[in-house]
């Protein structure tokens, strides 16, 4: 009978401490998800930064095309090359333009859902809530 007692004492010792590790290691899981909850919507903002400086178009220096950027014509006859540049420059800052309010409602959309998730900030998944024992 005392044999029975002690396993059946050292069972309830080992399911504690299993339980224990699991209710720990839960918590260690609730405090990183609050933690990328938290860090989130920073790390998209910076990410959605970056790309968008990645992608604008690289433009002419001013000072050194003033002359066409004026309407000049006698410069523009003069260089070709120059004047194809600053025409396809411009098409591409026109087509900027036409896209933007795309872009900016794509923009607010992201933004919402970003705050969205944050809002879902104090929310605890089920799986990480405890059971109530009684």
């Amino acid at each position: 009978m005392s044999s029975n007692n002690n396993s059946e004492m050292v069972e309830e010792v080992d399911d504690d401490l299993d339980l224990e590790t699991l209710e720990s290691d839960s918590n260690q899981m609730a405090q990183k998800l609050l933690e990328y909850r938290a860090t989130l919507p920073d790390h998209l903002n910076n990410t959605l930064v970056s790309l968008l400086a990645a992608h604008r178009p690289r433009l002419v220096p001013f000072h050194a095309e003033q002359n066409i950027f004026r309407g000049d014509s006698s410069s523009a006859s003069e260089d070709p090359h120059i004047a194809k540049k600053v025409k396809l420059l411009n098409e591409k800052i026109s087509s900027n333009c036409s896209a933007m309010p795309i872009v900016l409602k794509n923009m607010k959309e992201c933004i919402a859902k970003i705050n969205k998730l944050d809002s879902y900030n104090e929310i605890i998944h089920p799986a990480f809530r405890r059971k109530s024992s009684g």
